[in-house]
Parts: structure tokens; sequence; C-alpha cells
């Protein structure tokens, strides 16, 4: 960033330029703390003048404050978010700094009415605190900042869209004297691109909150312990031991995946059954055939039966109904395997149908043969019906009836 003199810059611009560094430090991972403080400098400077200026109060309401005021709201957001990113020994006292700035946020936006009901219930001390609240109020606050995003995206294609539909009517027509006001009258919009960036970051500044406060509770009990203990350099040999095991295991995991072969996916329900229950092991080829149980004692079910007493008495055991042939999982396989020849059977259909050949070989034919055609079957019909005028039916067989 530039080099900028805080002092001599009026509040728009130094607000600009604090708003750059915020933008900057919130979307690199990696930001110079020299940039951070300094933008941190700009802020507080913004603070201070918006305080000496009197552009807030709590008297007024969200209708009351100007469109060109309202970015003005952002000023402690900002503070906080980029405190919170300042690099310092003492961590609980940024800590500290960031959530103050948060709360003075949150709370000016409580009094102009721009936090939503809900969020008020919980922060509330008798407010629901269970699981299931929190997770609730997570997941409404997720969809309110995926709104206000989609809603801030749409205002910027709108106003790119009318800035290109006005440089093209500017360039084809020229505008009168007191066209431009009319132009440029999109005040409205401005407003309401700017309550959604306020709505959207009391979203994040409620997130923000609650994690910092988890961090602060986890230093302070860090600290007791660590004064409790009085022994920092345990604490750093335990880290390094884990570390090292932890790179160990990685690479010998690493090493161990060159000679790995997954196992083959089990599609026997049988087979699967018998390696759960001990029977067979996983790295087995498995080649399992489902063949008819053959009931009845072991002299019988073991050899092959050669005379026919033998297979008369092989029989009696055996149930009275027809026993299976094939698993559930070879069925499915085989009818998977008619399905997909009758599916290849239909899309040939399909494309002979489509072809040319059968399209012309179903052209109909001239006109002309059609009514020939038509008219020699109509002749036909005439000449069956004058026959059947002629002859009524049974009229030949009055001879065989015994009256006749």
């Amino acid at each position: 960033m530039g080099e900028f003199n805080m002092e001599d810059m009026p509040l728009p611009a130094l607000f600009e330029q604090a708003q750059k560094i915020h933008l900057t430090a919130t979307d690199s991972g990696d930001v110079d703390q020299e940039v951070v403080r300094k933008g941190c400098k700009a802020l507080e400077k913004c603070d201070e003048m918006i305080s000496k200026l009197g552009l807030f109060s709590t008297n007024e309401t969200k209708e009351d404050i100007s469109t060109t005021n309202l970015k003005y709201l952002l000023v402690p957001y900002y503070l906080g978010e980029l405190t919170e990113k300042v690099a310092q020994d003492d961590r609980i006292q940024i800590l500290k700094a960031s959530q103050a700035k948060l709360k003075e946020f949150i709370s000016f936006c409580e009094a102009m009415e721009l936090v939503p009901e809900e969020e008020l219930q919980t922060s509330a001390p008798d407010g629901p605190n269970s699981l299931v609240d929190r997770r609730a109020l997570k997941i409404a606050r997720f969809k309110r900042q995926r709104a206000a995003e989609s809603k801030l995206l749409e205002i910027k294609e709108r106003k790119e869209r009318r800035g290109r539909s006005t440089k093209a009517a500017a360039l084809s027509t020229p505008i009168e004297a007191g066209e431009e006001d009319v132009l440029d009258d999109d005040g409205e919009e401005e407003r309401e691109a700017w309550f959604t960036t306020i709505s959207l970051a009391v979203c994040k500044a409620f997130d923000l909150l609650e994690m910092l406060k988890k961090e602060e509770e986890m230093l302070r009990a860090f600290k007791e312990r660590q004064s409790k203990d009085g022994n920092k350099e345990f604490y750093q040999d335990v880290l390094d031991d884990r570390a090292k095991r932890a790179e160990a295991w990685h690479r010998d995991a690493a090493a161990r995946v060159q000679y790995t072969r997954p196992a083959e996916p089990i599609t026997c329900a049988t087979f699967a059954q018998d390696v759960l229950e001990g029977r067979s092991s996983v790295s087995q080829m498995h080649e399992h055939k489902h063949q008819p149980l053959i009931f009845g004692p072991a002299s019988l079910v073991g050899g092959n039966p050669t005379s026919e007493r033998e297979r008369m008495a092989a029989q009696v055991f055996q149930p009275s109904h027809r026993l299976p042939t094939m698993s559930i999982e070879e069925a499915g396989l085989k009818e998977m395997e008619i399905m997909n020849t009758w599916q290849e059977r239909n899309v040939k259909l399909m494309e002979e149908a489509n072809s040319a050949w059968y399209k012309e070989s179903r052209k109909p034919g001239p006109p002309e043969e059609d009514d020939e055609d038509d008219d020699a079957a109509q002749d036909k019909a005439r000449a069956w019906d004058d026959w059947k005028d002629d002859n009524p039916r049974g009229a030949g067989n009055k001879k065989l009836t015994p009256c006749g």
C-alpha cells in the first residue's frame, strides 16, 4: 500500500484507504504486519473523526442516517477484524481489543434495529443456549450471509449493466442539460447495498466474536496450567515428540502404500458371511459356486451313490421342494445381462427405424395410385353388397330342411 498522510486527509478519503487495507488483509492469508498496523491507525483516526463530527446518535433510527454516512457504521467492524490480525506476544490483549470493537459495532447496529431478532434472543442472558438452538442459529446465520452475498452480487451486476447501457446511450445520443441527475440517480440502490453490507458484517461479526471468545478461553486455560506446572520446556518436548511420531507414521504409510493392493470387493453374501464368521479370509480367491444342498448321513452325502439302493436312500432325506441352483447375486447378474442385451437390441431397432432406407421404404406411393386402389375397393364392396341382396342368408339350403 502506498504512503498517505492521515492528518491531512478528509474522512471519505481516509475511510477509502482503510477499506482497501481491510480488503487486502482479509482476502490474503499472509499480510504484512506494517500494513495491518497502518490500517488499524487509519480506522482509529476515522473513528475519532466520526465522534468529533457527531455523525451518529442513539436517538436516530436507520432511516434518519443519510446514505453517504451509512458506510461509516462499518468502521468498528473493520477495526475489530484488523486488530485480530495483529501479531503480538500478548495475544489475549489483542483478542480483548478486537472483541470490544466487535461488541461496539453489534450494539450500535442493535440500536439502529439492524440485528435480527433471533440473534438478540440468543445473546440475551436468559436466552436459549442448548446445542440444538445454537446449531439452528448458525444455520439461520449462514443462510442470511449467503442471501446478503447474493444480493450484493445482484446489485453489482445491475449497476454494471446500467453503466454499460448509459455509456452506449451517451455515445449514440448527446446528453442534454439536466439529464445527468437522472442518469446518476441511484441513491436508493446505493442505500440498499450499504444496508446489505452491514447485514453481512453483522453475521460475520457474530461468528468472529464466538471464535475469539473460544480462543481467549483456550489461552487462559493454557496459561493457568503453565503457571501451575512451571515447565514450559516439557510441553515443547511433548509437542516435538508428537510431531516426530506423526511424521514417522505418515512416512511409513507412504512406503507401505506402494506394496499394498486393496482387496477385491465382496459381491457374494454367502462368502461375506463366511468372512464375518471366520470360515474364510478376504485375501482368498473367491470362486464360490452355489450347489444344491444335500441332506442325509455323511456316508451318503460325501460319496457318489452307484447302486439303485444307495440312490433311493439318499433321496429319502431330501426336501420335497426344488432347491436353488444359483445365489441371489448370480441371479441379479444374470438379469442385468439380459437387460443389457435387451437394451442393446432396442437401440439397434431405434437406429434402424431412424435410418434413411427404412423411411424411404415406408414412403407412400403417388396419390393417383391410392385413388385407383380406393375406387377398386369401393367397386368390390358394392358388388358384394349387391350379391348379398340377391342371395339372402340361407337361401340355398331350403332343400336340406325337413319341410323344404
